[in-house]
């Protein structure tokens, strides 16, 4: 069962330096404006250490009590090290948006798990640090989340203007990616 657009929890998972706090902070701000109330919690380690890194928000169109998530409905998981600490938290049939290149098997028979060439993809476009801007492209494909024009005018004002060709394309690749998976 899919979450309802005005109550959800989401986690960016993967290691430091994969830009989950970008993408964290670009779709919270796409949701406020759309009215909803969103909490962003964060943890991460220095990338020079490979550690583990995740981004969290809590959504929901009434007042939001407690700012920590409890029971996952989406992780986007970027790199395996993330989903031990996520893992606990998914709730039955939660959304699992993974890269099939950097996480392995995520374990789980009541989980909806797509892996997708996220880092692949973010490749063939000439630059692997915007994987995280690909998966929010495929997230917004895969789900009622957000919609898809609020967060692209998003992105073009949250990312650096020399970037910005790229990861309007990598948002876009990212959202083709998830034809047929719905």
């Amino acid at each position: 069962m899919e979450p309802t657009l005005d109550n959800f929890e989401i986690r960016f998972g993967g290691t430091g330096g994969q830009g989950l706090q970008l993408s964290a902070k670009l779709l919270a701000q796409a949701l406020s404006e759309q009215g909803l109330n969103v909490a962003r919690s964060q943890s991460y380690e220095p990338t020079s250490r490979g550690g583990v890194s995740r981004a969290d928000l809590v959504v929901n169109k009434m007042r939001i009590d407690f700012p920590l998530p409890s029971k996952l409905d989406f992780l986007l998981l970027l790199d395996q090290p993330a989903l031990e600490i996520s893992l606990a938290l998914l709730k039955k049939g939660a959304i699992v948006l993974a890269d099939d290149r950097r996480a392995g098997e995520v374990p789980g028979k009541d989980l909806n798990v797509h892996k997708l060439p996220l880092s692949k993809t973010a490749l063939a476009l000439g630059n692997e640090r915007v994987t995280n801007i690909i998966a929010l492209g495929a997230l917004v494909g895969l789900s009622t989340v957000c919609k898809y024009d609020i967060l692209e005018r998003v992105i073009s004002n949250g990312v650096p203007r020399q970037l910005l060709d790229l990861n309007l394309e990598a948002f876009a690749k990212g959202h083709n990616l998830t034809a047929g998976h719905v």
